[in-house]
């Protein structure tokens, strides 16, 4: 105790106490005595084990319900949003395309096995099928390369203008994700990979940086967290995950619900048949300036300079000018 006198006597400061613990329990520190009421620890022990008892943020059970899906929407936001900033990543650079367009090596492999079962069954319509198929596949993995090479380009490129991180990000998957993700992690740069969770198991890609290799339980605030930095969109051929993003990225920059970026088709000729832009015009389901909001590209060189010279005359450079040869 410390002592301070005053008015001529005495006045008794208390030491501060601990910050945990108490010399005396409070009441509701201690269990109901057995002595008297033989049945209360029985009662507690089944209040404790009882599930409304947890903790919200501790209740599994509660946390997948329908009713709190609320929570879990902000918290499929939140931890990506978190993770993201951690890292510094301000900037993106989305690709997309098909899962099933995979190395060239891995590709002529699954090709000669369908030719040597084929082979094996001539007449059988399936396997036929199957080796056409193989073909197409092994003739477009071409792009797993160009993807990987673009990978490497924006890894390795310059300060950001604004002082920023710029990354690339993917869903993580196979295919032309995973080369792009691989092509970061040649250049040794960090790059991003949104998962998502689905009834089949899937694994993400192992070239995503691990702390930025994130898994998400709603579509929406996947869909989200691909634009929210994006600066361009590059769609390499694909099915229907690709055409999502493709479209409704279209559609968002169509109505200026977001700021129009680059988007980049690689592959004119498999885009051109995938969908006829020219052919929405001439019908009048969009207007002429909305065919200007993507164009096409067949190489690396040719996606990375033409998002830089894009963004300059924007206003809006996405590396330090000196740095960037338009």
């Amino acid at each position: 105790m410390e002592e301070k006198k005053e008015h001529g006597g005495e006045r008794r400061i208390p030491s501060p106490p601990h910050p945990v613990r108490r010399r005396e329990p409070l009441p509701g520190c201690r269990p109901k005595p057995e002595v008297e009421d033989p049945s209360a620890i029985a009662r507690v022990r089944a209040l404790l084990d009882s599930p409304a008892y947890r903790e919200a943020g501790a209740d599994i059970d509660f946390l997948a319900s329908g009713d709190a899906r609320g929570p879990r929407l902000e918290l499929d936001y939140l931890k990506a949003e978190t993770q993201l900033r951690r890292h510094g990543v301000t900037d993106t650079i989305v690709v997309f395309g098909s899962t099933r367009l995979v190395e060239p090596s891995a590709a002529t492999s699954r090709l000669l096995a369908a030719q040597c079962a084929l082979a094996a069954r001539p007449g059988d319509a399936a396997l036929a099928q199957e080796a056409a198929i193989s073909q197409r596949i092994s003739d477009k993995s071409v792009y797993y390369n160009i993807a990987r090479e673009f990978g490497a380009l924006v890894g390795a490129a310059p300060p950001m203008a604004n002082g920023g991180r710029l990354a690339i990000i993917t869903g993580g998957g196979p295919g032309i994700m995973e080369a792009a993700n691989r092509g970061a992690l040649d250049a040794g740069a960090k790059s991003v990979g949104l998962n998502i969770t689905l009834p089949h198991e899937q694994f993400p890609n192992p070239y995503v940086t691990p702390d930025l290799c994130l898994r998400f339980h709603y579509f929406a605030l996947r869909k989200m967290h691909f634009l929210l930095r994006a600066r361009a969109l590059v769609a390499f051929p694909g099915g229907f995950g690709t055409m999502d993003e493709l479209f409704e990225t279209l559609t968002l920059a169509q109505t200026r619900k977001i700021a129009p970026m680059p988007i980049i088709l690689v592959g004119e000729r498999y885009w051109r048949r995938a969908f006829d832009l020219d052919f929405l015009v001439s019908e009048g389901v969009i207007a002429p300036e909305d065919r200007e909001l993507l164009w096409y590209a067949e190489t690396a060189e040719e996606i990375w300079s033409d998002i830089l010279r894009w963004c300059a005359k924007s206003g809006n450079p996405l590396i330090e000018q000196r740095s960037c040869n338009l």
